[in-house]
């Protein structure tokens, strides 16, 4: 399966309309769910190997409106890591703490360490969508904010992290099946944030943010737009990139400091 159509090319205006979200990659279901194994094997593999040579990290970024997938994703496809080699940070509503220093530093101080992979389940770019949605930024200070944010991910690129960044592309009419799923199922109340429905309300504002946002995509640290409407084309999509991130990385098991010939266990 080749991901390249799903990767925003950088320097591009962004049209979100470009990528439809039910795609399928001209695969069943059937056959999508049968590749996902060996996918998750080879990720594993991979992992093992970046952790053991500790010389690179990988940061895995999901952006999504609500219900768009991205606990799923964390699950079905983050999930194939050992849990040992993975972060998973969660950027909410900032507190007091973090709203008195500048908007990345809650996010940096996150940032994966060498052999590591740290996956940020919402990111940086929250301040740059919920804020400028709700009034609280304007069109010129967000703009300002993703020139931070395109340094900050090059200082990451230069320190030796690896960046790519998923933004999980659902339709409002799927969105309102999922939140409908959860009214309708009790025990799945406790997923169900009636602020959604405010949210839900500003589709076309949201849909700016992001096309916005993911004018950062660059050769270092690119976007994808993965359809997200099909769950298991969402997971498969996502494990296949990274697979190819981390084959690209090409992490190797350190040489070790003695010979294992010489060496007898009694």
């Amino acid at each position: 399966m080749n991901p390249d159509p799903y990767r925003v090319r950088p320097d591009r205006a962004v049209q979100l309309s470009d990528w439809n979200t039910d795609d399928h990659g001209g695969l069943s279901k059937q056959e999508g769910e049968a590749l996902l194994p060996g996918l998750q094997t080879r990720l594993a593999d991979l992992q093992e190997r970046l952790y053991a040579e500790g010389q690179q990290a990988l940061l895995i970024v999901l952006q999504a409106r609500d219900a768009g997938g991205k606990d799923g994703t964390v699950k079905k496809v983050i999930g194939a890591f050992n849990p040992n080699g993975v972060q998973i940070s969660n950027f909410k509503v900032p507190s007091e703490e973090e709203r008195a220093h500048d908007f990345l530093w809650r996010v940096h101080a996150r940032a994966p360490r060498l052999g590591m992979i740290g996956v940020f389940n919402r990111s940086q770019y929250e301040d740059i969508l919920v804020t400028r949605v709700h009034g609280l930024i304007d069109k010129q200070l967000a703009e300002r904010r993703l020139q931070h944010i395109r340094a900050f991910e090059s200082l990451l690129t230069d320190s030796g992290t690896r960046i790519v960044k998923f933004y999980l592309h659902i339709s409002r009419e799927e969105q309102k099946e999922r939140l409908q799923a959860r009214l309708d199922d009790p025990s799945k109340h406790w997923k169900f944030n009636p602020g959604d429905l405010e949210e839900r309300a500003h589709w076309d504002d949201y849909t700016a943010a992001y096309e916005d946002a993911l004018t950062t995509s660059t050769a270092a640290a690119p976007w994808y737009v993965i359809p997200a409407d099909r769950k298991w084309f969402r997971n498969l999509l996502v494990s296949q990139i990274l697979v190819n991130t981390l084959e690209e990385m090409n992490p190797q098991y350190p040489v070790a400091p003695f010979d294992a010939a010489t060496l007898k266990i009694e």
